[in-house]
């Protein structure tokens, strides 16, 4: 038996979890067929997105990344083929890896040969496999072929995964876990972050959602306190219902009551009609109020109301209404402090605070950074019409020390910002662009001081303690074995002095790969981009 064939034949009797099956699959393809990089890519966004499920050889940023199929012409015709499909050198259709390809070389370098095959599940297409190479002529017809020849495999892990998932969500949901209708089973949307602080997150929602209880979302400006909200909703037995969302924070005091509970005819000057309010248009759903300790405190007795009988009562009505509607409230004060203070009323206080989450910032959730750092750098790329984009090194290191006190739409602006000035100062569209970390502009007033006497430090060389700064030369010296390497780990170890298994232990806790991924070749050398 071939013994790629053996290897993966292996995996799939053993008992792995999904990812690390995932991870251990596009392993053992880059080291068979020697190539740069692998990737696993499924269809998501209704079929008009390919999100990455596990890649090898490609820049720590590439799991966040998400690629618009009609951005990408190779992965277009790669899906369209039931075939393998390769791409030689001279092809004129961009490669969606250029400059992300784990590099040997200061420069990032061109994708030169690539092929792929198309994956298919109970009939339906559902991804891809894309290998790449940085070596004219890797993929000959022999290559090819024992693509054709390992795709039912590769099909078959897949297979395997989704069952594996499927099974425990139906083992959660018997135990009262999941909402009915095996909606936690669903996708993740939008979120991006294999931290451990989203993975107890994403687990603690999940934990709530089926209960009827209030939730008291808690977070910092920016870390997405309506994306986990929404969250929250899709998990809960009320997901088919609909999902209002209120700013409590844009609500003028004068027409508060009104756009909360409905209004009847004639209960105010311009009142023509009788009229619903948020309450009644979530009925049967969720009604989600961000910004909860803006309301004002006459509203707030109201809503205690609600929130203990179930009733509403239009402005201008004289009897109440039955409501059937979950609350999940959100608020980036301190609603104790609001107490104290008397601005917010301690029983509303304690009724809305039943469950309360809080949401990590963005500095507390390690490398989520940069997987973050490259959906933007996607989005932006499709927007500008660029090649490719992406983030050197240092701008890399430079987002790592940023202590990010906008949190994630911070991110998401620097990242936008930065793209624009790079074509603003000339960048070609054609070119592989990358983001110095000058361009991306980051407050210095929110970075730690520079000692007594020392010269003022770049932002990517900024650390903030001896920690971090023992960490980043942890990280450059993994990078440069690495890229010494070619990316194998075993190698890089012995360059280092260490053992394999304690260098994988290192890079996990330094953010270089995921968790429970034991071979996990995703680390970017200092000269690749983070994009």
């Amino acid at each position: 038996m071939n013994p790629v064939h053996a290897l993966l034949l292996a995996d799939l009797a053993a008992d792995l979890p999904v990812a690390v099956r995932s991870q251990r699959l596009v392993e053992t393809l880059r080291l068979h067929f020697r190539c740069g990089a692998v990737a696993l890519l499924r269809l998501d966004g209704e079929g008009e997105l390919l999100r990455p499920v596990a890649v090898d050889g490609l820049t720590s940023d590439a799991l966040g990344r998400r690629f618009a199929i009609k951005e990408h012409p190779r992965l277009a015709a790669i899906l369209q083929r039931r075939e393998v499909t390769c791409f030689h050198h001279d092809s004129g259709l961009p490669d969606p890896y250029d400059g992300l390809v784990i590099e040997r070389a200061g420069e990032p370098l061109h994708v030169h040969d690539c092929m792929g095959v198309a994956l298919d599940l109970e009939g339906q297409r559902w991804g891809v496999l894309t290998l790449d190479a940085l070596t004219v002529g890797t993929f000959d017809e022999a290559m090819q072929l024992e693509l054709a020849q390992l795709q039912p495999l590769v099909e078959a892990a897949v297979r395997v995964s989704r069952l594996e998932l499927a099974l425990r969500a139906a083992a959660q949901q018997s135990a009262g876990v999941l909402a009915a209708g095996g909606a936690a089973s669903r996708e993740e949307g939008e979120i991006v972050g294999q931290s451990e602080a989203i993975a107890h997150l994403l687990h603690e929602l999940q934990v709530v959602a089926d209960s009827e209880l209030p939730v008291l979302l808690l977070g910092e400006t920016g870390v997405g306190k309506e994306l986990f909200a929404h969250r929250l909703h899709r998990l809960s037995r009320r997901a088919r219902g609909p999902m209002v969302h209120v700013n409590c924070a844009a609500l003028p005091e004068s027409l508060a009551e009104s756009e909360l509970f409905g209004h009847v005819r004639g209960a105010f000057s311009g009142a023509v009609g009788d009229r619903p309010g948020r309450f009644e248009a979530a009925e049967g759903g969720t009604l989600f109020l961000d910004e909860v300790g803006e309301l004002p405190l006459a509203i707030q007795a109201k809503l205690l109301r609600t929130l203990q009988n179930g009733e509403i009562q239009r402005l201008g009505a004289d009897q109440p209404r039955k409501v059937d509607v979950r609350v999940i409230a959100a608020t980036n004060r301190s609603l104790r402090d609001q107490v104290r203070d008397g601005a917010f009323r301690a029983d509303l206080y304690h009724r809305l605070s039943v469950y309360p989450i809080p949401i990590p910032p963005l500095r507390e959730r390690g490398s989520d950074v940069l997987l973050l750092a490259g959906r933007f750098l996607e989005l932006n790329r499709a927007r500008l019409g660029l090649r490719s984009l992406r983030l050197s090194a240092a701008a890399e290191e430079a987002l790592r020390s940023y202590p990010w006190p906008g949190n994630v739409r911070e991110l998401e602006h620097v990242i936008s910002r930065a793209a624009l000035k790079a074509v603003s100062r000339g960048a070609a569209r054609t070119d592989i662009v990358t983001l110095a970390p000058e361009l991306l502009d980051l407050d210095p007033s929110v970075l730690p001081p520079a000692p007594p006497g020392a010269a003022p430090l770049a932002p990517a060389a900024v650390a903030g303690s001896l920690r971090r700064q023992v960490e980043a030369c942890q990280r450059q010296a993994i990078h440069e074995a690495l890229a010494a390497h070619q990316g194998h780990w075993a190698a890089a170890a012995r360059a280092l002095g260490l053992d394999a298994s304690n260098l994988h232990k290192l890079a996990r806790r330094l953010g270089l790969k995921a968790a429970g991924r034991p071979a996990a070749t995703i680390a970017t050398p200092p000269t690749a981009a983070a994009s």
